[in-house]
């Protein structure tokens, strides 16, 4: 069972309700997170953690609209509200996620000219967090991810996983998306669903 690691995604307090960023009922996928915990000899997290001059943050760039989609050094980029700024207590993992459990924290998004959705690699696969290879290091061939959001940082961590080779099962209970367009969430795990990740429910 040691090959097999649980990957929570940016379970933080931007995201929950009341957030800066809230996905609806983010706070539910705590609970299922926590019980998931036992489960798992493995258990990494994703942490946003952005500088507050981040590219992403429509507050940035002068007269564009929130969600808008504008070109950020080549790439698109959609425009989200201030969150998860670094040493901030919208950054801080969840307070009722049991944090003294997770074995090591990846952080992302770090770098003002690009955003990184993904808990392995910037939106541009740039740059590496690191987190593939060290769960290589570990002996980990097998991954289950959850968190916030579905549609987002959830199907990039998953997708980027697969394509290094590992099993990738999403657990859907506990994992929540921000459906920016109605039907997204179906739509992201249809998606991973046909690239090969487990969905399960």
């Amino acid at each position: 069972m040691n090959d097999h690691a649980l990957i929570l995604v940016d379970i933080q307090n931007d995201f929950l309700p009341g957030g800066a960023l809230a996905v609806p009922e983010g706070d539910l996928v705590i609970p299922v997170a926590n019980r998931l915990m036992d489960d798992f000899p493995i258990i990494v997290a994703t942490q946003d953690w952005h500088p507050a001059d981040h590219g992403s943050f429509a507050g940035n760039h002068p007269g564009k609209q929130l969600f808008e989609v504008i070109d950020l050094n080549g790439l698109p980029q959609v425009l989200w509200p201030v969150h998860c700024v670094q040493g901030t207590s919208g950054a801080d993992l969840a307070p009722g996620l049991q944090a003294e459990r997770i074995t090591k924290v990846f952080r992302k998004g770090t770098d003002p000219a690009i955003d990184s959705y993904s808990g392995l690699y910037d939106n541009g696969h740039r740059k590496s967090t690191g987190l593939a290879e060290w769960l290589r290091e570990q002996g980990v061939n097998r991954v289950t991810v959850c968190g916030l959001a579905t549609d987002y940082c959830v199907k990039f961590t998953a997708l980027d996983a697969l394509a290094e080779g590992f099993a990738v099962t999403l657990h859907l209970p506990a994992s929540r998306g921000v459906n920016l367009t109605p039907g997204d969430v179906d739509k992201a795990v249809e998606e991973m669903r046909s690239k090969g990740v487990t969905i399960q429910e």
